[in-house]
């Protein structure tokens, strides 16, 4: 289905679809893309969404949506909506997804391009082989009962403590890896049956484990407090909260429903099925959800922890000869309690942040000391075959409630993609451009193709262009696990 509905162009970044398009919009859309992006917006339901999240109770400014923008459940994957709490604002699920606190993490390295391409095939088999991926995959960090709801608390802390990783890695974690107000009774025991075992394992579809060599710096200043420079070898992990977040996102969103009449609010989609923040249904969400999201932080810890291992013992390197430190890990699939200035009142929005980044700018309270001057890191994957990147906050993010794109975005369904593959050797390809891929099966390197996704270069272009990011560094891949 194409939009067939308004698109009028504010400037060289951002498209509006006035309140005015529909009934029930109680603000404007604004859609950020370029000329060229925007054709690839009006053809398929995605700007629909946009409008339809503009419906919801107690939104303010606008109903915002990043240029890797493509359909998605209730709000569109890369999706940005705030919601006035004392003003009867509501949370969706749908505006959070199903891979709660889906999620990337980057890690610099003392290595270079030069020391990991003689090596770089032992590097992906032995990566592949330790680090467990694939729908339904399980690791050997074995987490039941009464540890689990430890878990769920404590997030990247609990599984520091039990020896994976760093105490230095949780100042460079978003929310230091466990955002306060999890509930472990809130969260059903199907959804404890199906985390039980996922703890360390990458899961599948795009997820992956990336080593990567940064081929391009745009910001010298600001790549230099990261520890990074030009030719270094770097490391990129894109993992979520597995079953356990799936579990939650689909309970809930299935309940929601019923607080649609309970509370007499009209959504123009089912897939929009909202609670207030302040309902009993709104509170047991969040806290169902911030016990997801610990669950990512702690799976994300696991997985670089168990990715250190492969690299000490294929390079023969103590940790601090490798120098493997964490640069940030950020969440891309949550809502958050954030303070914002609102027509000159600061008020307590809920922000849900579905596929999209965030990015607070120099001199924010809650980032680390070290970062102050710089701005939040925001890591921003590519497909397997181009680039990704690493970007800073900026104050004029304040317009997006600091939030900014979260990588490329689909172009083709994964059916679609499958379809365009049938025949090819995706991973021969790719080998003909000096990546090594390994995954757990062909379907995977078909859904991923990178011909699915978005041109990555096109999207962080327009997200610099309208100030709401800023390029640091520029990362090319060498090895890729998927799931």
């Amino acid at each position: 289905m194409n939009w067939q509905g308004p698109l009028e162009k504010i400037d060289d970044y951002r498209w509006r679809i006035p309140k005015s398009y529909m009934t029930g919009m109680r603000v404007d859309g604004v859609i950020y893309a370029d000329d060229k992006m925007i054709e690839d917006v009006r053809t398929d339901k995605a700007a629909q969404q946009v409008a339809d999240v503009a419906c919801l109770p107690g939104i303010v400014k606008h109903s915002l949506a990043m240029p890797d923008i493509h359909w998605g459940y209730g709000f569109p994957i890369g999706g940005v909506a705030a919601t006035d709490i004392e003003a009867d604002g509501v949370i969706s699920p749908g505006g959070v997804g199903f891979d709660i606190n889906c999620g990337v993490r980057l890690v610099r390295t003392n290595l270079k391009e030069s020391d990991v391409k003689p090596k770089l095939k032992t590097l992906v088999y032995a990566l592949y082989n330790d680090i467990p991926a694939g729908v339904g995959s399980k690791g050997d960090i074995k987490v039941t009962g009464k540890d689990e709801r430890k878990l769920l608390v404590e997030g990247s802390k609990w599984v520091v403590d039990h020896g994976y990783g760093r105490q230095e890695d949780l100042e460079y974690t978003e929310e230091h890896g466990a955002i306060k107000g999890a509930d472990p009774d809130k969260v059903s025991e199907r959804a404890y049956e199906r985390g039980k075992n996922q703890s360390g394992t990458l899961g599948s579809g795009n997820h992956f484990l990336e080593v990567q060599v940064i081929d391009e710096v745009y910001d010298e200043a600001a790549a230099a407090v990261f520890g990074l420079e030009t030719g270094q070898v770097t490391l990129m992990l894109h993992s979520g909260s597995r079953g356990l977040g799936y579990q939650v996102c689909d309970e809930y969103s299935k309940n929601f429903i019923r607080c649609l009449s309970k509370y007499g609010i009209d959504v123009p989609d089912r897939q929009l099925a909202c609670a207030p923040v302040n309902s009993d249904e709104g509170k047991a969400y969040l806290g169902a959800m911030k016990c997801a999201a610990n669950y990512a932080w702690a799976n994300r810890q696991c997985l670089m922890s168990l990715a250190r291992g492969v690299f000490e013992k294929v390079f023969g390197m103590s940790p601090g000869d490798l120098g493997m430190d964490l640069v940030y890990d950020v969440a891309h699939n949550i809502a958050k309690i954030e303070k914002y200035d609102v027509d000159g009142r600061e008020k307590w929005l809920c922000v849900h942040r579905k596929g999209a980044t965030r990015a607070f700018p120099p001199d924010h309270p809650e980032l680390p000391s070290k970062y102050k001057k710089t701005g939040q890191p925001v890591i921003i994957p590519g497909d397997m075959g181009r680039n990704s990147y690493l970007l800073v906050g900026t104050k004029k993010a304040e317009e997006t409630f600091y939030s900014t794109c979260h990588g490329a975005g689909r172009r083709l369904s994964r059916t679609a993609a499958i379809k365009a593959c049938r025949g090819r050797s995706i991973a021969g390809e790719l080998e003909k451009k000096g990546i090594v891929v390994m995954s757990s099966g062909r379907e995977t390197l078909a859904e991923e193709a990178p011909e699915a996704y978005k041109n990555v270069n096109e999207v962080v272009d327009a997200v610099a262009g309208a100030g709401i990011s800023k390029k640091v560094c520029r990362m090319r891949p060498l090895g890729v696990i998927k799931g």
